[in-house]
């Protein structure tokens, strides 16, 4: 019990260290099925999975484009007994330009009953950092420049992170910070090649019953952090037949998307995406396309009255 009381602090702490601190500037990878790998954002989610998790999900950004994100994600999330306590392991690969950054992250969160209905998961999030830059794959104009003389090699960088997640089975509203610590990855002679800022997160959704076989959940995700323009996520899934799932989503004044999915069986559940770019670099790209695949196992039960998906 009292693990699981320093385990709430510590959340709520950082929780509030993080939003009276100054935000900075630097884009996390994004996903535009954000809602099924949640706790890439929140670790807090791990909380509200109540069965073993094995989610992947690989995103090509901006298609025709040299250099353009390529990012590769893998978790495993289950929880620990019947105490409350869920576990949650990530590793996730994010490759932009010369760069090559990998990410493995620990999240552990802690559930409370608030009433028959809802429920609150604090979580916290742990992630080592390794970054790569090979300025051979640069059109350098300087050859001379300091900071393209010698390669980065798995540059270290350990990080910090925490998030509320209230949910029940039509609703969830989350809010998070995944990264507390702002650390220069690299620095020669105080000249600063990349640095890791901090990402404000808030979530939420609700799904409707418009009948016996269609389910209607509208979602958004906000994500704000200094420098660049708050982000705003609008998204709109229908599930039919508890099988199909078919949506749209928007992201404001950057694109548009369409999203589909599948539940194959009980355990295998499998979705595509695409986005087209609604600014003026839709003249150099061809879009951006997403799949992924979730595994769920060892289920406590096969049916609810409101099925999630989520």
């Amino acid at each position: 019990m009292k693990l699981k009381k320093r385990i709430i602090l510590l959340g709520v702490s950082l929780l509030l260290i993080g939003s009276t601190s100054m935000l900075y500037a630097q884009q996390d990878p994004q996903y535009t099925q954000y809602m099924y790998n949640t706790n890439m954002v929140n670790p807090a989610y791990v909380g509200s999975r109540e069965n073993l998790n094995i989610f992947g999900i690989y995103r090509a950004q901006w298609v025709g484009l040299d250099g353009a994100p390529k990012t590769a994600n893998i978790s495993v999330t289950t929880p620990l007994g019947q105490n409350g306590l869920a576990l949650g392991v990530s590793f996730t690969n994010d490759r932009i330009g010369a760069m090559d950054e990998n990410n493995i992250s620990v999240d552990l969160a802690y559930t409370i009953d608030l009433n028959e209905d809802y429920r609150l998961a604090f979580g916290l999030k742990t992630t080592a950092n390794l970054l790569s830059v090979d300025y051979t794959k640069l059109n350098i104009y300087d050859p001379t420049d300091p900071n393209s003389q010698e390669n980065i090699k798995n540059k270290f960088n350990p990080n910090i992170g925490a998030g509320l997640y209230m949910y029940s089975d039509k609703a969830y509203v989350g809010v998070s910070v995944p990264n507390f610590l702002t650390t220069d990855r690299y620095n020669d002679n105080d000249l600063t090649t990349m640095r890791q800022k901090m990402h404000f997160y808030l979530m939420g959704g609700y799904v409707f019953d418009l009948s016996r076989d269609v389910l209607f959940k509208p979602a958004a995700l906000v994500k704000a952090v200094s420098g660049a323009p708050l982000q705003v996520d609008l998204t709109a899934n229908f599930l039919l037949y508890e099988k199909f799932t078919l949506g749209a989503a928007y992201r404001w004044d950057a694109s548009v998307s369409a999203l589909a999915g599948f539940q194959i069986n009980n355990s295998l559940f499998i979705g595509y995406s695409y986005d087209f770019e609604t600014t003026k670099l839709h003249h150099y790209n061809s879009g951006s396309h997403e799949v992924f695949m979730r595994f769920e196992l060892f289920k406590r039960t096969s049916k609810v009255n409101t099925p999630r998906f989520f």
